[in-house]
């Protein structure tokens, strides 16, 4: 028992295929909008390579075809699974163009509708963040945080106390404004872009924070960090703080 799958998104954005391709192709800016570090070896049967909390992927490269096209996947797993991603780039006039995201594969076992659900809202989170990312951030560099908060065993309770640390509604809405308060410093404003049942993407003048429902665990943070001389591991640790304090 298992499934196929293929999810698209697309966008225009007001950004030059250059800007995409340094996004899409680039340690520095995958680093920036998808998950977690990551490496990249480029070119056709190359590699990129992850590493978010234990996940640790590893993309073979199959189409590399600067400023218009890359595609890369995993080979199967034992049990079948494989993913795969493809980028379409096309440039518009007026210096904007159209990125178009592919996301297939193959899920295995019983529980595939469930991973499903949770790939389909983690994806359309990371589609949005890469718009936002060279829509706000062109040529900048984030440095990727992941924190994770205790066990939930109640994600409606949990969305509720994760709104109201943040002003917000249980389930929030794109456009929503938000105050972050975290640990006596100033407050920082932001504005929710991105929000489904499963995740919620908030833009701030210098960060991407994002918030997760974890696959059979925990609420997770997988935060983009813009402000100079991040140190990654406090990062980490002050949210893991914050997570459990508020979820706790």
């Amino acid at each position: 028992m298992g499934r196929e799958f293929e999810l698209t998104e697309s966008a225009e954005v007001d950004a030059t295929p250059e800007e995409i391709w340094a996004a899409i192709a680039t340690r520095p800016g995958i680093d920036s909008w998808f998950m977690g570090r990551n490496e990249v070896e480029g070119g056709t049967g190359g590699v990129i390579r992850g590493a978010f909390g234990g996940y640790r992927p590893e993309f073979r490269i199959r189409e590399w075809d600067p400023l218009e096209k890359l595609a890369y996947g995993t080979e199967p797993a034992p049990d079948g699974r494989t993913i795969a991603y493809e980028f379409l780039v096309e440039a518009r006039d007026g210096g904007s163009s159209v990125v178009r995201c592919v996301t297939s594969g193959f899920l295995p076992g019983e529980d595939w509708e469930d991973e499903f659900e949770a790939m389909t809202a983690g994806g359309a989170l990371f589609f949005r963040t890469l718009v936002e990312y060279v829509t706000h951030f062109g040529g900048r560099t984030a440095v990727p945080v992941t924190a994770f908060g205790p066990p939930i065993g109640d994600w409606d309770a949990a969305w509720a106390r994760l709104g109201e640390a943040l002003g917000l509604p249980a389930r929030p809405a794109v456009g929503d404004r938000v105050r972050i308060l975290l640990d006596g410093r100033a407050p920082r404003e932001g504005v929710v872009y991105a929000a489904n049942d499963q995740t919620t993407g908030i833009r701030t003048a210098d960060a991407m924070l994002r918030f997760l429902r974890g696959f059979r665990g925990p609420m997770v943070a997988a935060h983009h960090l813009f402000t100079p001389d991040v140190d990654a591991e406090v990062a980490e640790k002050t949210w893991g703080d914050w997570l459990n304090r508020v979820l706790g």
